[in-house]
């Protein structure tokens, strides 16, 4: 079933219509609606990930008011435990250095890297509901921590920290291993991108809010109030969400068998057969499916098909085109202010907007992306594999022409900031192609491999900025020149390898037709 409708393009509707008619002639046209079981977990995984990011980041923000590093007469005529005026005067401030501050911001990521496709196994096995919501509590009592790690020392810091990383890196893969259960085909795109979008939303409002805190109530209270919101969100989260629509005891039967009915038939090789077993019986019918379901979008087991999945294409094509990406949006983000100070001397405190329109670009752009993305699937304009592909090619060629143009530009700041504001922004529309690929292919897998390509991911978003530091230390106009160029170059390369070798149809190694039998 899959396979035929995932190839489909604009002139082949016929040949899917056919082999869709059987299942979709007998089942209720549900379409999503605001108070559907599915778009309440859409809502709920969006502030979810919104309160993941303001924790992630609210050191990032913090940092400024610990350190003196914001005195105006640098870092020698300061005390250990001093106050500046911008800042609560009660809140106590250290001397770290430059490069000691570094080290603890990166020490996030020594963590969060490990815990990726750990996070996504143990989501698979166990279910996506414990593993992301003990992430998101173990992260916010952490982040309460911070003050007292703070005072301990440097390298307690670090620890908790790197802990932090550890908690929050099994958030995201066990996110897809929910969706794999309660995302239909059809509307994938804009339920996994409304959840996305509370990432960037969560970055934007912590980078507002905890300025003000740290101003009015002083930095130890970022984290307080932040974390205390994380762990009362987390008792929502235990009691809101479930793992699965069979089990979910306000969801209406019609949504339940509409979401049961087509993921499980879109996993079954050969539907038809399927479904004449039990034609003409409309109970044993939904019994048929949801016992299909049931085995389908369960937890998987102990064992994974390693081996197979190193030989599989289609996934080496998505984790190829996300470690590019991923290069050319990590190099951006980290590099961005330093370009705009070094070579158009521009000075963003200026324009606090202008720093933050990035962020609101990107996610509305997410939202964007994943309406248009399931529009065009609902209306047969294209197929799934043609859907993710073209969305594929919007986020990652647009972003890779705007770099390459900036160097062209001359001096016009103004023109360089739109550029690269829109080179981040458009970079969303990767969420509706490659970003949500591996549910197409392995639904039951999905988790650990989301782990596995998002390690990639954070590889590339550990190289690129050191990269861009060693073409820039030999020459600066020309240094920034080849960053630009390397990152479009990486893009395009990642583009061609996903639109040559990706696809949309679920692997042989992730299929279980024996459950039909």
């Amino acid at each position: 079933m899959q396979r035929h409708v995932d190839n489909t393009q604009a002139g082949d509707g016929t040949e899917a219509e056919q082999d869709e008619a059987p299942l979709l002639a007998q089942q209720p046209s549900f379409r999503t609606g605001l108070c559907s079981a599915r778009c309440g977990l859409a809502l709920v995984l969006h502030i979810s990930l919104f309160v993941a990011y303001a924790l992630r980041v609210s050191l990032s923000i913090a940092i400024v008011a610990m350190t003196n590093s914001s005195h105006p007469h640098g870092w020698s005529g300061s005390a250990p435990h001093s106050s500046y005026s911008a800042f609560a005067q009660d809140a106590p401030m250290y001397n770290w250095s430059a490069e000691t501050q570094g080290i603890v911001l990166s020490s996030f990521f020594y963590g969060y890297g490990l815990t990726q496709a750990l996070g996504g196994y143990c989501s698979g096995l166990l279910g996506g509901k414990p593993v992301l919501g003990s992430g998101l509590l173990l992260s916010s009592v952490l982040t309460l921590l911070v003050p007292q790690a703070a005072e301990l020392g440097v390298s307690f810091l670090m620890g908790l920290q790197a802990l932090l990383g550890l908690a929050e890196g099994v958030i995201f893969p066990a996110q897809y291993t929910l969706w794999a259960k309660w995302a239909p085909p059809l509307e994938r795109s804009r339920l996994m991108n409304i959840a996305d979008a509370g990432c960037t939303f969560g970055t934007f409002f912590a980078l507002l809010v905890a300025g003000i805190i740290c101003q009015t109530l002083g930095w130890p209270f970022v984290f307080y109030i932040f974390g205390g919101v994380g762990c009362v969100w987390c008792l929502c989260w235990f009691l809101l969400v479930y793992e699965d629509p069979a089990h979910h005891p306000w969801i209406s039967a019609r949504e339940q068998e509409y979401i049961v009915s087509l993921l499980a038939h879109q996993q079954v090789e050969r539907p038809e057969k399927a479904w004449t077993a039990c034609a003409g019986d409309v109970r044993q019918e939904r019994r048929h499916w949801l016992m299909f379901y049931s085995f389908q979008g369960s937890s998987h087991g102990h064992s994974l098909p390693l081996v197979a999945m190193a030989k599989s294409l289609p996934l080496w094509a998505i984790t190829i085109a996300c470690f590019c990406t991923d290069w050319l949006f990590y190099m951006l983000l980290t590099s961005m202010p330093t370009f705009m100070s070094n070579v158009l001397h521009f000075d963003l405190r200026e324009n606090g907007l202008l720093s933050s329109l990035p962020y609101v670009g990107n996610g509305l752009g997410h939202i964007l992306a994943g309406l248009l993305a399931d529009f065009l699937l609902a209306r047969r304009v294209l197929g799934t594999a043609a859907v993710r592909k073209l969305f594929s090619a919007l986020g990652m060629l647009l972003p890779a022409i705007f770099l390459v143009a900036v160097p062209y530009i001359g001096c016009s700041s103004t023109v360089v900031v739109v550029l690269l504001t829109l080179a981040l922004t458009i970079i969303s529309m990767t969420g509706a192609g490659i970003n949500i690929n591996h549910i197409d292919i392995a639904p039951r897998y999905a988790g650990f491999l989301l782990g596995v390509t998002n390690t990639f991911g954070i590889v590339a978003g550990i190289i690129a900025p050191t990269a861009v530091g060693l073409l820039v230390s030999q020459d600066l106009q020309t240094g920034w020149r080849n960053a630009f160029f390397v990152s479009a170059a990486l893009n395009l390369f990642g583009l061609i390898f996903y639109i040559a070798f990706g696809s949309s149809t679920i692997q042989d190694w992730a299929r279980e037709d024996t459950a039909v039998q």
